[in-house]
């Protein structure tokens, strides 16, 4: 760093705007950035101050205003301002003044002692950076010399002031080294110089903890201060008794969060579990905190419960494993789970009236995971005594999982009903994980239950209970394959017996029967019981999500099956469609649901069902397109369009699979035996109303994506079947992407050339849409692509898509190649980085072709030092480092196809001093192109290597923040 160095005491001021120091300048700017209402001035003042901060002058500035006349925002930011000096400047400060800085440092925090709060945990914070710097070499013992020192009477402050002082001193450190920039090795020796430096700090938190007389504002000091130290690795056989003492601060409510905090973070520690006497001395105290836990909960003490429930699932989720290992000890340690278990089951509706037992799911998957992990000897001995505990989880799950009162649940507000769901989807995930160790007997006891509640007459059960064990075997059959299940015929017979009398109970089943759609495919008789609650909760808005989804599954996985139902299907869905009982989304669903089931039909049945389900939409498409643009026909106008594309995304006659005598394969039918598709036969029907509402709304992106839609999702479900409608469409694409350029146009052209462009029939107008499409494109280059990013990545896409799937279109007269080149150039230096992405997938495709495309080899050879020139810039810093990968495949390419030329690049784009990167020397930029002309195969070397150079290139080389890259 040049400029002023420190100089210990200095007040000199600058006079310059930026380092105007503690002049009139710097007050103005501080007083605006505080006080001044005006936005636009903070912000001016803010850039301001951070300049300041960061100048050689903030060395003498700062302790001007720490002086003691100036307001506390103002020393707040010359304490800020030191900081900043001493952490990241460190080097501009003279070995000879280290004493005279830790001096004045040690003077100005026994200063504000007494004095404002934030300015102390600066003043303290930036201590603790001058000690990492220097320890343990410079300033051995640094945290003993901190102690004595506070501890001194001579020190300018009344006792309580000096010990809060020090104990805000030993609280940062820890924190400050955890965000600290110290070169790794380095790091690594102060973590144990501060981890030695515990035996200075534990005796005296223990006695501030256990003195009666010492104020609560030092014990909750104390209890932060070693939450912070137990982060750097502190063994907890040397913090055990400490950690003791705070379970008995547990019953100070003042108290209570800071010491619930201290206990939870010495536990959770990752090296806690290689102190065994340690944690099983830990597991009485938690026990011992039972009797505290029920009178919380009895007496709706929240706060309370959720502490205490914290500290048990922390020892019970972080050391299970070792806790099962003490098989002397499986008394206390199933006292715990039993403890855990109470948690789960707290009274009450969460999040509503506790927010407790939600802590506790994580555990259950744990000690699941742990006892199964063992030998199966030993497995089985634990499941002996955990299997029922499992069992009794289920029955307190699923007593959480019901729903309150009708009338209570009407004033729960909803985002508590929103957090509601969202618990019981974690409770359905618990249950299904549980099933792995229960197995069929947890569906077999759900199963039964569920049959006691209905078949008991004389005892009527809330609707709530049957919901509840409905869910649970919803959550097992969703996940799990229950194909083998006894229990599920039974269950189906059950459904049509459930007195359904409210919303929730009626979701349920809906999600239920949806949950067994594909073993209700294997047993289609089945179907007759179910089928009709389904169609009938499809005429209820309430149950539009669950009933719609429910019809979906059904018609997906058992649609050969319901071709004697087809017509009901058809007509109730036509029915709810009409009435619009449903929001668009469901109705997108519905659509994919019929196509589904119509894809089963024979070919003039589907044409039937299509002409009566589509021909009210069509005339309402018909009488849209007439009318002129405005907002509320636009939505009609998307709205049909997306149901036509949905209804087209699954209806499918090439998958069809004819019914065979038994024991002989299905055959799967070939398109042409089935005659013309039926979406072929619809979308050249619609064809003009489609380009007639084009022609009217080809400005609005929206509808044009609506119309792309239909046509992208046709071409991926029909494949070679839309082969009659590919000139069509391409002349379509052709007009409309001339006339206004849109990013949808382009992924469909794309879709068209991935699936046509190597058929020779349909090569001719597809190598017509390609080049104008390009064309066209190119001249939104020439005025200027930023505004374009959408467009830009398409174009990427396309060009490297056409390279891949026929690389003639590039032999083509009418393609100019290299301005596509110079496009691919100007789009490697956008933003964002997905267009990126797209460019260096492009190159990639493009240098496999120098040989075999002439045009393409004649711009590598005139141009291909100009691409190398971006990627260098881009890896010696221009472009994210999370791009490296794409940059380096371009490099490999490069070299793999060119290494002539690119040797002879790499030589002449790497001779100026600071290109790419300043941080790069002569010899490290030869050392890089040596090794990249090395690799001719090995793409994954390559790879490393430019995350390598682009480290060293952005200065990075060596440091933590790039250990993690």
């Amino acid at each position: 760093m040049t400029g002023r160095r420190w100089q210990p005491g200095s007040c000199f001021l600058p006079s310059s705007v930026l380092t105007a120091g503690a002049g009139p300048l710097s007050f103005q700017a501080l007083h605006q950035l505080y006080y001044d209402p005006d936005i636009e001035n903070k912000n001016v003042a803010q850039k301001w101050l951070m300049q300041a901060q960061v100048s050689p002058q903030a060395w003498q500035f700062c302790w001007a205003l720490l002086s003691p006349e100036k307001v506390p925002e103002i020393q707040y930011f010359g304490a800020s301002a030191l900081h900043t000096k001493i952490s990241r400047y460190w080097g501009d400060i003279p070995a000879e003044q280290y004493d005279s800085l830790k001096t004045q440092l040690f003077a100005q925090i026994a200063h504000f002692a007494s004095g404002s709060k934030m300015v102390l945990t600066r003043l303290c914070v930036a201590l603790a950076s001058l000690a990492l710097n220097v320890m343990p070499d410079l300033w051995p013992g640094a945290v003993a010399e901190m102690v004595r020192a506070f501890q001194e009477e001579g020190v300018g402050a009344d006792g309580r002031a000096r010990c809060l002082a020090l104990l805000e001193l030993l609280t940062v450190l820890p924190e400050e080294f955890q965000t600290s920039r110290l070169p790794q090795a380095r790091k690594g020796r102060v973590r144990e110089a501060l981890a030695a430096e515990w035996a200075s700090v534990c005796p005296l938190l223990r006695q501030l903890l256990r003195q009666p007389e010492s104020p609560g504002t030092v014990k909750a000091r104390v209890l932060k201060c070693l939450s912070s130290w137990v982060l750097l690795d502190v063994p907890l056989s040397e913090s055990e008794a400490l950690v003791e003492d705070c379970f008995a601060v547990l019953t100070d409510p003042e108290l209570f969060d800071a010491a619930v905090e201290a206990i939870v973070n010495a536990i959770s520690h990752p090296d806690a579990q290689r102190h065994v006497s340690s944690l099983l001395k830990l597991v009485p105290q938690v026990l011992q905190r039972q009797d505290q836990l029920r009178e919380a909960v009895q007496s709706g003490d929240m706060e309370t419960s959720h502490g205490i429930c914290r500290i048990a699932v922390a020892l019970g989720e972080n050391h299970s494993r070792v806790l099962l290992d003490q098989v002397e000890n499986w008394h206390s340690f199933l006292a715990l789970v039993n403890m855990i278990m109470f948690c789960t089951g707290i009274p009450g509706h969460y999040p509503v009236n506790e927010t407790t037992s939600s802590l506790t799911l994580t555990f259950w998957y744990t000690l699941q995971d742990d006892i199964m992990s063992f030998d199966m000897e030993k497995q089985a001995a634990y499941l002996q005594v955990y299997r029922p505990v499992y069992f009794q989880l289920v029955d307190v799950l699923l007593h959480k999982a019901q729903f309150p009162t009708e009338e209570e649940y009407v004033s729960w507000s909803s985002d508590e009903k929103e957090q509601f769901r969202i618990y019981r989807v974690d409770i359905s995930d618990t249950l299904m994980y549980v099933y792995e160790m229960l197995g069929a007997e947890l569906l077999s006891s759900l199963y039964d239950k569920l049959g006691r509640v209905l078949t008991n007459a004389e005892q009527p059960t809330p609707w709530q209970h049957t919901e509840a064990l409905l869910y649970g075997l919803q959550s097992i059959a969703e996940t799990i394959d229950v194909s083998y299940s006894d229990v599920i015929p039974g269950l189906i017979g059950f459904i049509p017996r459930i007195n359904v009398n409210n919303v929730q109970l009626a979701d349920t089943v809906m999600f239920t029967i949806g949950a067994l759609a594909e073993w209700l495919s294997d047993h289609p008789v089945m179907l007759s019981s179910v089928l009709p609650m389904v169609l009938q909760a499809l005429g209820n808005p309430d149950l539009s999500v669950s009933s719609v989804s429910t019809l979906k599954k059904i018609c997906r996985e058992c649609k050969y099956d319901l071709i004697p139902y087809a017509a009901n299907i058809v007509a109730v869905s036509q029915e709810v469609l009409m009435k619009q009982i449903h929001k668009s989304s469901q109705c997108m669903w519905l659509m994919q649901a019929l196509g589904f089931l119509l894809s089963a039909l024979p070919v003039e049945e589907i044409l039937q069902n299509l002409h009566s389900l589509i021909t009210p939409y069509i005339q309402q498409l018909e009488k849209l397109a007439d009318e002129t643009p405005n907002p509320s026909n636009k939505v009609a106008i998307i709205h049909i369009l997306g149901l036509l594309s949905n209804l087209f995304t699954t209806l499918d006659i090439s998958k069809k699979e004819e019914q065979s005598e038994e024991g002989v394969p299905p055959v799967k039918t070939s398109p042409s035996q089935l005659g013309p598709n039926p979406v072929v036969v619809v979308l050249q029907q619609v064809f003009a109303l489609i380009h007639t509402i084009l022609s009217k709304w080809l400005n609005d992106s929206q509808v044009v994506e609506a119309v792309c839609a239909i046509f992208e999702k046709s071409v991926k479900t029909l494949l070679s079947d839309f082969a009659p409608m590919v000139s069509q469409l391409s002349e379509m694409l052709g007009r409309m992407y001339s006339t206004v350029p849109q990013a949808s146009a382009l992924e469909l052209t794309r879709l068209m050339v991935h699936i046509f462009a190597s058929e020779p029939e349909h090569f001719p107008p597809i190598k017509t849409l390609f080049e104008l499409v390009t064309s066209v494109t190119l001249s939104i280059f020439q005025q200027g692509p930023r505004d374009h990013p959408d467009i830009v990545d398409s174009f990427m896409q396309l060009q490297a898509q056409a390279l891949k799937r026929k690389p003639d279109l590039f032999l083509s007269e009418n393609l100019d190649v290299k301005a596509v080149y110079h496009c691919g150039l100007i789009s490697l230096e956008f933003p964002e980085s997905p267009t990126v992405k797209s460019t260096c997938l492009f190159y990639a495709e493009l240098l496999p072709h120098c040989g075999d495309v002439p045009a393409v080899g004649q711009v590598v050879q005139e141009d291909g030092k100009l691409l190398l020139k971006a990627v260098l810039k881009a890896i010696g810093g221009q472009s994210p480092r999370s791009l490296m990968e794409q940059f380096a495949e371009v490099l490999f390419c490069l070299n793999k196809h060119c290494p002539t030329l690119l040797a002879m690049w790499l030589k002449e784009a790497l001779q100026p001093p600071d290109f790419p990167s300043p941080h790069v020397s002569a010899e490290q930029k030869d050392n890089f192109a040596e090794q990249i002309l090395r690799e001719h195969v090995n793409k994954r070397r390559v790879k490393e290597i430019v995350k390598e150079f682009t480290l060293v290139c952005r200065g990075l080389h060596g440091t933590e923040y790039a250990a993690g890259y």
